[in-house]
């Protein structure tokens, strides 16, 4: 479209703004670069890893289940006895048994006794951390925690085993505190299968990365003859 004054088909310039050099050299700035935090990590290895706790939603919901139905029986008989009706038989025969009976009684003292054991029970549960089979790991970074089952750290020190040459068959025991390994040689010297039997294995629960590596316990054994 051209203008009154201006010759038909002649092209006219649009305006541009002009931009320093550096300013059009530096990059924008980027919004996520400046919300990414850098990950917190720990200087070293932290081995004081405590271990995992369970829920233990079984003893609970059954302990739950139990006082539930105990409170509402004997407030419904309680009830009851409000309206005017006979309580019920159980409860006047224990409060006849409780008054009659004297406190060394054999009944009185296994009934005692019982409920001395479950309620240690229920306290060992509430101050032990449980979940046995899970090691913890050590800790490389201050918001993550990691566990491995003893099932396969014990395969892994099993798989191992197996390479080293001489052995014919490995069995592991994993714990907490120790490994135990116990393996058959069918050939070479029991001292030499054992001595790098001792190197694998310490290279190998190195490499687990558990926070209170386990004590080993290697022992080496020629077959059972047959016949």
């Amino acid at each position: 479209m051209t203008e009154p004054g201006e010759p038909t088909g002649s092209t006219r310039r649009m305006p541009t703004v002009e931009q320093d050099a550096d300013e059009a050299r530096t990059p924008l700035p980027d919004a996520s670069a400046e919300s990414r935090q850098p990950v917190p990590t720990l200087e070293q290895g932290d081995s004081r890893a405590g271990r995992f706790w369970s829920a233990r939603r079984v003893p609970a919901a059954l302990l739950a289940l139990v006082i539930l139905g105990g409170t509402g029986l004997l407030l419904y008989d309680i009830a009851a006895v409000r309206a005017d009706h006979p309580a019920m038989q159980w409860r006047r025969s224990l409060a006849d048994g409780l008054a009659e009976r004297r406190l060394d009684d054999v009944v009185v003292l296994i009934g005692a006794g019982v409920a001395a054991l479950i309620g240690l029970w229920l306290i060992l549960l509430a101050l032990t951390p449980g979940l046995r089979d899970l090691l913890p790991m050590r800790r490389d970074r201050a918001d993550v925690r990691a566990g491995l089952d003893r099932t396969a750290a014990a395969l892994v020190l099993r798989d191992r085993a197996v390479e080293v040459s001489g052995v014919q068959s490995v069995r592991v025991r994993m714990g907490r505190r120790k490994a135990k390994v116990r393996a058959l040689s069918h050939f070479r010297e029991l001292d030499d299968v054992r001595t790098d039997l001792d190197t694998v294995l310490e290279n190998a629960v190195r490499e687990l990365g558990l926070a209170k590596p386990p004590a080993l316990s290697v022992e080496v054994h020629r077959p059972a003859k047959k016949g």
